[in-house]
């Protein structure tokens, strides 16, 4: 297939954007440098001040008793000296640079997007929380099908080889569009970590699934040879970023294999199966391949909130839908199946 022959490019090609991820103009600039340092020592860019510089935004002294100071419950809210200070000076350099007739720029890897209600990227929490709702519906009609409306066996357990694996696979899901939807409301070290490790945690679970379900692989020893060795690695993976040195360039790379790997191994297993739901798996692909364009084509923001990376979350949400539509109807499938081999 013609997707399966360009993936390899496409894979080349990612990795040498990946290569260049962590260079950023904007935080090079030293009008924008200047600015920051400034802030931090007076704790306000032009009127605005912020919380836990020199002064807080209603000119109180951080130095005033407790009970002159805001509730925790709003601090927590807010955010810190540096990146309130980070924040409005990125702001004031877009406007002097727009003036100019300059196009943005990135500050410390991100596009200049503006918060709303404290929140970083809007929208990207938006599309990431739909996303969650769109999984959640999909593994909930999915244990409904395979439990309630599918025949069971006569232990009760479900005709379906790969029940428990789509099952696991739901929830690694949601649990990487939960911590996408916390990161993008707020960057801080934890936020990131725990989404970048839930993205590799759900990849390499993803790329186990496609080789099983590829190749129908039921034994469960072989499952296990399978299995194990890419477990291990992502493991290794993930305890190497959070407990030896977080290597973002390392990380997408890690994660860019895996993703084109099982993508790669659906897309030639659509194309020599005559499994009636194949056209689902061509469509996701092409999303998916789209998902990648615009991670690779990473265009400033709209309006100073829809960016590249929005849109691909914009796009992960029908895919989602109709990848979990070929979940249910392989389910069916492989129950009919198996239930014409035991009459």
């Amino acid at each position: 297939m013609a997707i399966s022959r360009r993936l390899p490019v496409l894979l080349v090609a990612l990795l040498w954007f990946a290569a260049g991820i962590s260079a950023s103009d904007g935080d090079a600039d030293p009008i924008y440098i200047d600015c920051v340092e400034q802030c931090e020592k007076t704790g306000c860019v032009g009127a605005i001040c912020f919380q836990h510089c020199n002064m807080t935004s209603e000119g109180k002294s951080v130095g005033d008793p407790w009970y002159l100071q805001e509730p925790l419950y709003i601090k927590w809210k807010k955010w810190d000296c540096l990146s309130g200070c980070r924040y409005q000076c990125m702001l004031v350099r877009e406007e002097e640079r727009e003036k100019a007739g300059d196009t943005p720029v990135k500050y410390h890897g991100k596009w200049p997007l503006k918060r709303a209600f404290g929140i970083e990227e809007p929208v990207a929490v938006a599309l990431s929380a739909l996303n969650l709702a769109v999984q959640f519906h999909g593994w909930v009609s999915f244990f409904i099908l395979v439990n309630y409306k599918l025949p069971l066996r006569p232990t009760r357990q479900t005709y379906y080889e790969y029940t428990g694996l789509w099952h696991i696979y739901g929830t690694l899901s949601m649990n990487f569009l939960f911590w996408s939807a916390v990161y993008h409301s707020r960057d801080v070290e934890m936020t990131e970590r725990l989404h970048y490790s839930s993205v590799a945690a759900i990849l390499g679970f993803s790329l186990i699934v496609a080789i099983l379900r590829a190749f129908n692989v039921r034994s469960e020893a072989t499952r296990v040879m399978i299995a194990a060795p890419l477990i291990a690695f992502v493991t290794t993976h993930i305890l190497y970023l959070n407990c030896y040195q977080f290597d973002y360039g390392l990380n997408v790379k890690v994660c860019l294999i895996l993703a084109v790997a099982q993508l790669l191994v659906w897309v030639v297993w659509a194309g020599i199966s005559n499994h009636p739901s194949r056209w689902k798996i061509r469509l996701v692909a092409v999303g998916e391949c789209l998902i990648i364009f615009f991670q690779v084509y990473d265009f400033p923001p709209f309006w100073g909130f829809l960016d590249a990376h929005a849109v691909s979350h914009a796009i992960a949400i029908p895919i989602s839908y109709i990848w979990w539509g070929f979940i249910h109807d392989d389910s069916g499938y492989r129950t009919k199946a198996l239930l014409k081999k035991t009459k």
